[in-house]
């Protein structure tokens, strides 16, 4: 079961989920970026500079080594997609800056992710454990499963609105039936290791989750003083794709233990993404 999810299933449901991401986009959402210079700057620094540093820093504060930082610093690198969208709507934050911030940094990533990754696997590896993340290799990868697909998608929306609109929903549900019988192979592969594994990954999984959405609230606020581009940049910071980490890790570099991470993020982000809807929608939409 793990074997066919990680070498078939994964990657085709990675790829109809950005192809979904793609329906969901126009060009109006590219020209915000322009509009709205600041907004998107300061969700863009958050997540692709912040997330990163703030990984590192909790990897270190929970001693954390081997395939299980790896692991997680490779999801800091993941941008949000499709969850993080649907979430921003659900707390009535900024749509259009949402999907901005996932439009032009799921453009970018697939270039930084495999520098940034390959310098993890050197700086968390240990001695007898050898992984390789060539960055060509890669950086082919991501284009086939990330950008190609939202490109796809684009035209779809272009060509055929109607249908674009109509299935673009269906992209978070999907994406989490794939998450859930992802994470549920690893378990399997995992076997007793497991229960340690989680053990060791949790606290740093939750921590990343809960430093990471509220830093990305607060900067918003403070910066930006419109509570609901806040919103937008806690969510979009605060819930990575775990999908396309899983995707990295289990395909490229096959090792489950670096999935644990990951996995446990994935089930806890839609708890605290959940609670900090519910907490947020309470509160007043100022200007």
């Amino acid at each position: 079961m793990f074997e066919t999810l990680v070498r078939t299933a994964l990657p085709i449901a990675l790829i109809l989920i950005m192809t979904g991401v793609g329906m969901g986009l126009t060009t109006a959402d590219f020209r915000r970026v322009i509009q709205q210079p600041k907004a998107f700057f300061v969700g863009a620094v958050c997540q692709m500079l912040l997330l990163p540093l703030i990984a590192v820093g909790i990897i270190a504060l929970t001693g954390l080594t081997g395939p299980v930082a790896i692991g997680l610093f490779i999801l800091a690198l993941c941008p949000g997609g499709a969850t993080s969208n649907m979430y921003t709507l659900l707390a009535r934050g900024d749509v259009g800056l949402s999907v901005s911030l996932t439009a032009v940094i799921g453009f970018i990533t697939p270039f930084t992710i495999p520098i940034l990754g390959a310098w993890a696997l050197q700086h968390y590896g240990v001695a007898g454990q050898t992984f390789e993340l060539p960055l060509l290799d890669t950086w082919k990868t991501l284009i086939i499963v990330t950008v190609l697909p939202v490109i796809i998608g684009m035209i779809i929306r272009h060509y055929a609105t109607g249908f674009a609109q109509k299935a673009e929903p269906w992209v978070s549900r999907f994406s989490v039936i794939v998450l859930a019988l992802v994470i549920a192979s690893i378990c399997v592969s995992l076997g007793a290791r497991l229960i340690e594994f989680a053990l060791l990954s949790g606290p740093a999984a939750l921590l990343l989750n809960l430093i990471t959405m509220a830093l990305g609230y607060v900067a918003g606020n403070a910066l930006l003083h419109h509570e609901d581009q806040a919103r937008t940049i806690s969510i979009e910071v605060g819930l990575q794709n775990g999908t396309l980490a899983l995707m990295i890790i289990t395909t490229i570099l096959q090792s489950p233990e670096m999935a644990v991470a990951p996995s446990v993020y994935s089930l806890l982000m839609f708890v605290t993404a959940t609670l900090f809807t519910l907490w947020v929608r309470k509160r007043p939409l100022t200007a």
